[in-house]
């Protein structure tokens, strides 16, 4: 096929099979070749798993770009959240070594998505655990509460990420199984194009429809 997009290929092979089953002429010149209706029908039932599993393809790739939206968007509220909590306890708990550590306060934020994950789950793991954080922190009016819902939107990234790397590993399978589906597809369409272009030699108004005519 000459056609270089996906839809092109598949349109392309729609319009040639379905040509080849509901035009008289061609089934009977087709057929002299071994290209009869249940031959043709083989082709078909590959255009339409191909199609199928394009469409599933396409679907699978937007809930994964959804999903990737969504991880930010829930990584941005967090985070906003958790730097304005960090930078209050670097000031209530200065130079208290013990929670500086346990909490992961010293240095940048880290910039992978894995190593924000760690640091914020620590920070509120380790300060809701510890007695005297969450009273350092209730002095500059840093609540318990408020603690816990941020922690809450911490666990929310993570099972965004998780959700995203989901959507991810399907829309990888879906890519994979419409490849396999095309290349079946276009294997047959080789052969049955090859063959069309030999019983229809001398016939040029047929391959025009098959749409086989060179330009």
């Amino acid at each position: 096929m000459k056609s270089q997009t996906i839809d092109a290929k598949l349109l392309f092979a729609q319009n040639a099979i379905e040509n080849a089953l509901n035009i008289a002429d061609l089934q009977a010149a087709l057929a002299v070749f071994g290209y009869n209706k249940a031959k043709i029908e083989e082709g078909k039932a590959l255009y339409t798993k191909a199609q199928d599993l394009q469409n599933k393809q396409v679907k699978e790739y937007g809930e994964q770009f959804a999903a990737t939206d969504a991880l930010q968007l829930a990584k941005a509220n967090a985070n906003k959240q958790y730097m304005m909590h960090l930078k209050i306890a670097r000031i209530a708990l200065k130079g208290d070594r013990g929670a500086e550590e346990s909490l992961q306060m010293s240095g940048d934020r880290k910039n992978s998505l894995s190593g924000w994950l760690k640091q914020a789950k620590a920070f509120y793991s380790n300060a809701l655990s510890s007695t005297s954080v969450t009273d350092s922190l209730a002095k500059f009016n840093i609540k318990k509460a408020n603690l816990q819902e941020a922690q809450k939107q911490v666990e929310t990234v993570e099972d965004a990420l998780n959700q995203q790397l989901k959507e991810k590993g399907e829309a990888q399978a879906a890519t994979e199984a419409r490849d396999k589906a095309l290349d079946d597809l276009q294997a047959w369409m080789s052969d049955f194009v090859a063959i069309a272009k030999i019983a229809l030699e001398d016939q040029k108004q047929l391959l025009e429809v098959l749409g086989l005519i060179e330009n």
